[in-house]
């Protein structure tokens, strides 16, 4: 059977956060990685953190939860090299769902209506929330190419632009697939946010 993967891009500098907060802990207890990795993984066939050199933290947590990782040697050129990385390590695969690693509250339920769209067809999927489109973002396998050569900082994001009606918009009731933790603020505002406490 092809194989949907998903490819947690956890290699960001996180220079507004200024440290790594993806080892943070949520109001909860459990590190930001660890419930995005968590969540990811539930809903794939596979899933594959991609990392930055010398994070044997990091590492160690995604090895605890079955999280394959690799890593971005030139994790520094920006999120496309890290997406590009990823894709080319599972050509094969039958299509890609792309999370990131600091968005820990996404819920399950989501990922799996993406994960769904995909396997039922969809070239492009996404969730979307009051309007707002979120993450995870879904790509079938005849985008890898494309994705296998991405560049710099923007990410799919040139691709999602280009190809905006050919996405299937999956509706969710879930604000989480909006929220990202980028800065310390962001994550104690999780303790006073209704529903991600």
């Amino acid at each position: 059977m092809n194989k949907i993967v998903g490819l947690l891009l956890a290699a960001g500098s996180a220079r507004r956060f200024g440290g790594n907060k993806l080892l943070q802990r949520l109001p909860d207890g459990e590190l930001i990685i660890a419930a995005s990795a968590r969540t990811l993984a539930a809903s794939t066939d596979r899933c594959i953190a991609l990392i930055r050199p010398d994070q044997p933290q990091l590492r160690h947590t995604l090895a605890n939860l079955g999280i394959e990782c690799i890593e971005v040697m030139h994790a520094d050129e920006g999120m496309g090299v890290t997406l590009a990385s990823g894709v080319q390590a599972t050509h094969e695969a039958a299509g890609w769902l792309v999370a990131l690693g600091d968005m820990p509250r996404i819920k399950p339920d989501t990922v799996r209506a993406v994960a769904k769209a995909i396997r039922l067809g969809a070239d492009i999927a996404a969730p979307f929330h009051e309007g707002q489109r979120g993450h995870p973002v879904g790509f079938a396998a005849r985008w890898g190419e494309a994705l296998s050569v991405l560049t710099g900082d923007t990410g799919a994001r040139n691709i999602l632009r280009e190809q905006a009606n050919a996405i299937v918009r999956v509706p969710v009731d879930d604000a989480g697939c909006l929220l990202d933790i980028d800065t310390p603020a962001d994550l104690q505002a999780l303790s006073s946010t209704q529903g991600f406490a």
